[in-house]
């Protein structure tokens, strides 16, 4: 065991272990290890988020209110979605909590009738309260209708070839003849709206909404071809409404395409993570560090794609400070490519374990594993 060093300081910013521990949750039972070993230890606790389920709690974390909306769900029934006003009057907005493919209610309705109509009308809200730069975090959401519900919820109309007005759910976009968006929301030209995504895919096409994350929503493949096509009619009647061509940017296809509505709001993308590390200042806690863990709930080659432990990770050896992977899970395939950016990969399981019980014991084992890592890296007391 290497002799004690001076008190250590540690930052902690873990991504949720989803179906177990919020990052905030994670982040405690790690610094609960730590300190059973170096009690002396400084302790900078950020938790982390890359644009799908937590996003928000990682962002009010770092000050702000959180703002209870009554809005409409996927499927059309009225819910309560948490929202975000934070510490500099910026919204934000969770498209999991809205919209979210976790939500029983919503997601029993067919793929073909779910609506992001309630993102329209928490911005719409949000505007109320005064705010005019939204957040979106656009992960988790279950819906495939290219926006038009956000567009509708905020003022826009649309209208089939006898001029009757339209319901915005994908099974009515094929039908779409006119979009009237002289209603829409003027105030949405005084805002600005930053789309939190690690994903670039355009609205439609192979690496389209639908093809690529239609079937995790029950997007059959037969309705693949559909869907994909009444996204591109859509696309071709709302464009020249609204005088933008939007639909293959990149971050066009997230969230079954609300990416492609919030770029004709004019808005920018950002990688989920990046955003939260900057929101929470995770650079200025990495000022003076001697180590950085991070994690998520199971870590693979795609957790180098923008997801919150890489980003952290990132910012820790762009600060000269060591960075360790304590992941509920981590895929051996992806070790070599992992290692070449963490300073050691860890899983908490001590042995062969099910998953119901690595599940109810998450904050045990983590805190188990953060001892005998701190005790490996710093010594004990």
């Amino acid at each position: 065991m290497p002799n004690a060093t001076p008190a250590p300081v540690v930052v902690i910013a873990p991504d949720s272990f989803k179906g177990s521990l919020s990052a905030e949750d994670v982040a405690n039972a790690i610094a609960e290890g730590i300190r059973r070993a170096r009690p002396d230890a400084q302790i900078r606790i950020l938790p982390m988020a890359d644009g799908g389920e937590g996003t928000l709690d990682a962002m009010l974390a770092a000050g702000g209110e959180r703002r209870m909306l009554d809005v409409r769900g996927a499927a059309g029934a009225r819910r309560n979605a948490a929202t975000g006003l934070l510490a500099d009057g910026s919204a934000m907005i969770e498209t999991a909590e809205v919209v979210g493919i976790t939500d029983p209610d919503g997601m029993a309705a067919p793929v073909t009738e779910r609506s992001t109509l309630g993102m329209g009308e928490a911005i719409r809200a949000l505007l109320d309260s005064g705010a005019r730069k939204f957040f979106v975090a656009l992960g988790g959401s279950s819906t495939n209708d290219g926006g038009a519900g956000l567009l509708v919820g905020l003022g826009v109309k649309l209208f089939d070839a006898d001029g009757n007005e339209l319901q915005p759910v994908p099974s009515a976009l094929a039908k779409v003849a006119r979009v009237d968006a002289s209603g829409l929301d003027v105030r949405v030209n005084e805002a600005q709206f930053v789309g939190m995504s690690d994903v670039d895919n355009p609205l439609t096409g192979e690496h389209g909404a639908t093809a690529v994350f239609g079937p995790q929503k029950g997007v059959t493949p037969d309705q693949i071809p559909v869907l994909d096509a009444a996204l591109a009619h859509f696309a071709d009647r709302l464009e020249p409404a609204l005088g933008f061509a939007k639909r293959n940017e990149p971050g066009a296809g997230a969230a079954g395409g609300l990416g492609f509505a919030l770029h004709m709001l004019g808005a920018r993308f950002e990688t989920g993570a990046e955003v939260v590390a900057r929101e929470i200042g995770l650079d200025a806690a990495l000022e003076g560090a001697d180590w950085l863990i991070t994690g998520e709930g199971r870590s693979d080659v795609q957790t180098l794609h923008g997801k919150a432990p890489f980003i952290a990770c990132k910012h820790a050896r762009a600060a000269g400070v060591p960075a360790s992977l304590l992941s509920g899970a981590v895929d051996p395939a992806a070790l070599p490519r992992l290692s070449a950016h963490f300073s050691g990969c860890f899983s908490p399981a001590p042995g062969p374990i099910t998953l119901d019980v690595a599940i109810r014991d998450a904050a045990r084992l983590l805190a188990n594993e953060a001892e005998q890592l701190t005790r490996l890296r710093f010594g004990s007391l």
